[in-house]
């Protein structure tokens, strides 16, 4: 099989969550106020994602008191999605140094120093949104080469198939054993952006898994099940997931049009 991904993106109903959210981004692009505000509406974004992302972790800290919080889960949130722009470049041709990169700004107050970007090596990792047991350390590290692979490899496949597919392995695979779902919300992220669907990066996709509730461990559950109807579920629940960014991103853009 030269292209799983390709293969993902012709299960049905994933076609159609395909150009649902096509048309959500085209519609958040043509927005005048990003005709000169671009990338003050992405640094918002980033933002609300990097708080969202923490609250999936349990750290749920109000938005307007994101500049005075400590704590080390949303401090990690706040350096990953701050690095994010300067690491595109790099997530097509080296994927793992990225990934590396992200878990040692993401983990950092939570475990040892030296221990930051290294896989686990133990068999066992937390399972915070109880999801089911890793795959022991041997195993994990072959499906992340898999999943280098897939990111490396050319495919043909839309940009929100792969980034699903990205986020999917990552919250499952937990390669880290700490702060893993930080880096796989962030590995979404930068493949939305770097596949082509959002190259501003203005969806605030980490919001929507944040709002969708249960539905994002539930979906992750059905993607383990490897059938292609789990697929899909996985498939659409990051396609509402994406949505949600994109309504998030359009209120963004409504409150700077008013002077907010």
């Amino acid at each position: 099989m030269s292209d799983p991904l390709a293969v993902i993106a012709e299960l049905p109903g994933v076609q159609e969550a395909v150009a649902d959210v096509r048309k959500a981004v085209d519609r958040l692009y043509g927005h005048r106020v990003l005709r000169r505000k671009s990338p003050e509406v992405s640094a918002r974004s980033a933002l609300h994602g990097a708080r969202a992302s923490a609250a999936i972790e349990g750290v749920d800290v109000p938005l307007e008191a994101v500049p005075e919080a400590t704590d080390p889960v949303l401090q990690g949130a706040l350096r990953v999605s701050a690095e994010l722009g300067r690491l595109g470049a790099t997530w097509r041709t080296a994927p793992r140094q990225v990934l590396a990169r992200l878990h040692t700004l993401a983990a950092v107050g939570l475990i040892e120093d030296g221990e930051l970007g290294r896989p686990r090596t133990a068999d066992e990792a937390p399972d915070p949104l109880g999801v089911g047991a890793a795959p022991g350390a041997a195993e994990t590290v072959a499906r992340v080469d898999g999943l280098v692979d897939l990111v490396t490899g050319g495919s043909k496949a839309p940009a929100l198939v792969a980034a699903a597919v990205v986020h999917a392995e990552l919250a499952v695979l937990r390669p880290f054993g700490t702060a893993d779902g930080i880096v796989a919300r962030a590995a979404e992220r930068l493949t939305l952006v770097e596949f082509g669907l959002d190259p501003k990066s203005l969806a605030a996709v980490e919001l929507g898994h944040l709002e969708l509730g249960t539905a994002y461990p539930e979906s992750l559950r059905a993607y383990l099940t490897g059938t292609r109807e789990g697929m899909t579920t996985w498939v659409r629940h990051c396609a509402s997931a994406v949505e949600l960014g994109v309504r998030e991103a359009t209120a963004i853009c409504e409150s700077m049009q008013r002077g907010g």
